[in-house]
C-alpha cells in the first residue's frame, strides 16, 4: 500500500509540473556528509518558499523530502524534464544544489548513483523552445556554462573554472536573495535573477573577506549564448560594463526578464504581453549596442518604432499589440 501511495504521489507531482506556470526543478545531490546534508537541505528549503511565493510549481529529488521512488536520482530527473511542457512563455528553473568534479575534461554534479554531466543534462533539454534558466552552485561547475549555452537560456554557475574544486557557498545565498527586497537593485518591486545573482555573488565574496579567507569560487552568468560568462564584477548596477565579442548582446539582459516572485504589475502582464515586451526590450537593447555605428538620424528612426510598440503593449494589457502596417 505504502509503494502504490508513493508511485501515486509521483505521478500527481509529474502533472502538476506540466501545468501552465513557471516551474523549478530543485536537484539536491549527494551530500557527503551530514553537515553538507544539513546545508543543501536549508538551501532547498529557501527554494521552496521562494516558489510558493512566487506561484511557481516546484520539484526537489534528490537527498531531501524523500516522496519519489527509489532509484538513481539520474533516472528521476530525466523523467522529470521529459514531462515539462516543451513550448511555454513560462520559464523553467534547473537549480542544481550539491558538490561537482572536474578530471579535466568532463564536469559532473554529483548525485545519489550516477553523476549527471553537462551534456547530458543539454541532450534532454535540446527540444525545448520555453526560457530555461539552469543554475549549477556546485564546485568545478564552470565547464557546465559553454556546453548548455544557448539562446533563450540563463545558465550560471558557482565558478569561472572547472578546477575550483573546493566547497562553494553561492547555492546558500541565491534562494535567499530572490526572497530579499534589499536584492531589487532597480527598485521596480520584485527581485530578476540577475538581481539575485549579483546579490548573492556580492554575500559569497563578502563571506570570504570576513573570514579571511581567499576566495576559491568565482561565479559566471551566461544568457547572450555566446558561452563565455560574464562575472559579476563587470556590471554596474545591473549593466554590464564590457561590451560583449561578435556583436552579441551583453549579458544579463535575459536573466533581468526572468521574475519568480513578480511585482503585481508584471503577474497582472498576460503571458504574451509580456513575451512581447521581453524580445522589444531586447530588440532595443541590441540597437543601443550599434549606436555608435549609426548616424543620430538612423539611430532614432529605429528607435521610435520600438518605443512606441512598448508603450502600446502597456496601454493594452489585456490582448496582444496589432502588428504595425507594412
Amino acid at each position: 500500500m505504502n509503494r502504490l501511495l508513493t508511485l501515486f504521489l509521483w505521478a500527481l507531482s509529474l502533472m502538476s509540473l506540466t501545468a501552465e506556470r513557471p516551474a523549478i526543478i530543485l536537484v539536491i545531490g549527494a551530500p557527503g556528509t551530514e553537515a553538507y546534508g544539513k546545508q543543501f537541505q536549508a538551501w532547498a528549503t529557501q527554494w521552496e518558499k521562494a516558489a510558493v511565493k512566487g506561484g511557481a510549481t516546484i520539484r526537489a529529488i534528490g537527498e531531501w523530502k524523500r516522496q519519489e521512488p527509489s532509484g538513481p536520482t539520474k533516472t528521476k530527473l530525466r523523467q522529470i524534464i521529459e514531462n515539462q511542457l516543451r513550448k511555454s512563455p513560462h520559464p523553467l528553473w534547473i537549480v542544481l544544489i550539491g558538490h561537482g568534479t572536474y578530471d579535466g575534461k568532463t564536469a559532473r554534479f554529483n548525485l545519489a548513483g550516477p553523476d549527471l554531466s553537462a551534456d547530458e543534462l543539454d541532450a534532454w533539454l535540446k527540444d525545448f523552445k520555453r526560457p530555461l534558466a539552469i543554475l549549477n552552485c556546485a564546485a568545478a561547475s564552470a565547464p557546465f556554462l559553454p556546453a548548455l549555452s544557448n539562446p533563450n537560456r540563463v545558465v550560471l554557475t558557482a565558478t569561472r573554472s572547472g578546477f575550483e574544486a573546493n566547497f562553494c557557498r553561492l547555492g546558500a545565498y541565491l534562494p535567499n536573495a530572490l526572497l530579499d527586497p534589499a536584492a531589487d537593485l532597480d527598485k521596480d518591486q520584485q527581485v530578476s535573477l540577475l538581481e539575485a545573482w549579483l546579490t548573492a555573488a556580492r554575500r559569497t565574496a563578502e563571506f570570504y573577506k570576513t573570514e579571511g579567507r581567499l576566495a576559491t569560487e568565482h561565479s559566471l552568468l551566461d544568457d547572450n549564448s555566446d558561452a563565455k560568462g560574464t562575472p559579476p564584477g563587470w556590471f554596474r548596477g545591473i549593466r554590464a560594463t564590457r561590451q560583449a565579442e561578435d556583436a552579441a548582446l551583453p549579458d544579463g539582459l535575459r536573466a533581468h526578464q526572468l521574475h519568480l516572485i513578480p511585482s503585481e504589475t508584471e503577474k497582472n502582464l498576460p503571458p504574451q504581453i509580456r513575451t512581447q515586451r521581453n524580445d522589444l526590450e531586447l530588440k532595443l537593447a541590441r540597437l543601443r549596442t550599434q549606436k555608435d555605428s549609426l548616424n543620430e538620424d538612423e539611430y532614432y528612426q529605429e528607435l521610435e518604432p520600438l518605443l512606441l510598440q512598448l508603450a502600446r503593449l502597456y496601454q493594452t494589457p489585456d490582448k496582444p499589440a496589432s502588428p504595425d502596417p507594412d
